[in-house]
């Protein structure tokens, strides 16, 4: 077994981005479906460690830089969203919201049912629902825990830990090519030139080069240390309460009010090519480190009922953000980015969503919108809706039961 230190995982990271950039760029079907780079060539070096897994060599990876990166991405997140921006949102965000409502439901009652069609638990249908595959990781591991101690489901963690995983790697996978097929029903290359030019977001068009002082880096890097540290001490004053929040959504949320507060004030406007730049090289790092360090082989583990569970749902996903998120958001570019968008954290998480989604724009054109309200609606709003829903499902009959 080969063990990469802090030093060496981060050379690895770098790598994987570099390869993913340079895949895409040389591998017709991977720029035409818009895959996204870190997913790339995340994907081929996870890959290959599972082909040395084969050969009785393993590799594993100094993990702890992950959340950081995932953080100090939430971090930017909120300091790119001014409140002028969240009010042209409010209407959009309300119907994406029900969108995103819908299919938490429909994952759940796909999973149920195909599981009690399998002869499954129905337990295990609801973790290869939306536990896993909108909450990711960090909720399908918070719900294993529930459904072994309470319910008593043997092997729940493993299961949830492997069903995000499949969700993670789909969810970078569908996004893309779901919007290449929308995008073919409306005027997107080149629809924005004819109207009044407008300056692109940096989340947008994360590979536009931007100006960049020591200085200006210096204070940017602050605000995201502050927003880290801010939002962390704030997540463990509401743990265990009423109102507990992922730590994520903590520091996004410092990131909004240290953004509008300091304008508000007139003390400072953040520097929003700077906090782009910052939030963009979090981001890549982040999903190269994820995606390469994904232990592929906990999908091997999948009984194959249950593998036919994650697939439907994937159609499922595929189908639901082509037929509903695209339709009921407009049928317009805007909206063929949110599907892509919906792709992403409908199976897999926030940071997947931004991935697909910068595919996309970096090659057809920016989207103000779809970059204002996703991270929102990803970040601030699925996790509560999800326990609710979640909540809602335990409660029928037959789980009740148990």
């Amino acid at each position: 077994m080969f063990q990469l230190d802090f030093y060496g995982t981060l050379v690895a990271a770098s790598l994987v981005l570099l390869l993913g950039r340079g895949l895409v760029a040389r591998v017709g079907f991977l720029r035409a479906y818009n895959i996204p780079e870190p997913v790339a060539g995340g994907l081929v070096v996870a890959l290959a460690l599972l082909a040395l897994r084969g050969l009785e060599v393993e590799v594993r990876f100094d993990t702890s830089l992950q959340t950081p990166l995932m953080l100090a991405f939430f971090a930017t997140i909120g300091l790119s969203a001014d409140f002028a921006s969240l009010k042209k949102g409010g209407r959009v965000v309300g119907i994406f919201l029900l969108a995103v409502v819908g299919l938490l439901v429909v994952q759940n009652a796909m999973g149920i049912g195909l599981a009690k069609a399998l002869g499954l638990d129905p337990l295990m249908g609801l973790l290869t629902g939306s536990i896993t595959l909108a909450g990711g990781h960090g909720t399908g591991a918070a719900w294993g825990t529930v459904f072994s101690e309470k319910y008593g489901l043997a092997s729940a963690s493993e299961l949830a830990m492997a069903s995000a995983t499949f969700g993670l790697v789909l969810g970078g996978l569908i996004g893309g090519p779901v919007a290449r097929l929308l995008i073919k029903r409306v005027q997107a290359p080149g629809c924005l030139e004819a109207e009044k030019p407008r300056v692109p977001k940096g989340f947008e068009q994360p590979n536009k080069e931007r100006s960049i002082t020591p200085f200006s880096f210096i204070e940017t890097l602050a605000l995201i240390a502050v927003s880290l540290l801010a939002g962390t001490l704030l997540n463990g004053q509401l743990h265990d309460s009423a109102f507990e929040l992922p730590t994520f959504v903590c520091v996004l949320f410092v990131g909004v009010v240290l953004r509008n507060g300091l304008s508000a004030l007139g003390l400072y406007q953040v520097f929003e090519r700077e906090v782009s730049v910052l939030g963009n090289v979090s981001l890549s790092l982040f999903l190269a480190i994820a995606l390469m360090s994904l232990k592929l082989w906990d999908l091997a583990s999948l009984a194959l009922p249950i593998f036919i569970v994650l697939a439907a749902q994937t159609l499922v996903m595929a189908l639901f953000a082509i037929f509903v998120t695209f339709r009921i958001m407009g049928s317009h570019y805007d909206a063929a980015v949110l599907a892509a968008g919906h792709c992403g954290f409908g199976l897999g998480a926030t940071p997947t969503a931004i991935a697909n989604m910068q595919a996309v724009t970096q090659r057809y054109g920016p989207s103000q919108i779809a970059f204002l309200v996703v991270p929102m609606v990803g970040a601030f709003f699925i996790d509560i809706i999800n326990v609710i829903v979640i909540k809602l499902y335990l409660a029928l009959p037959f789980f009740a039961a148990a």
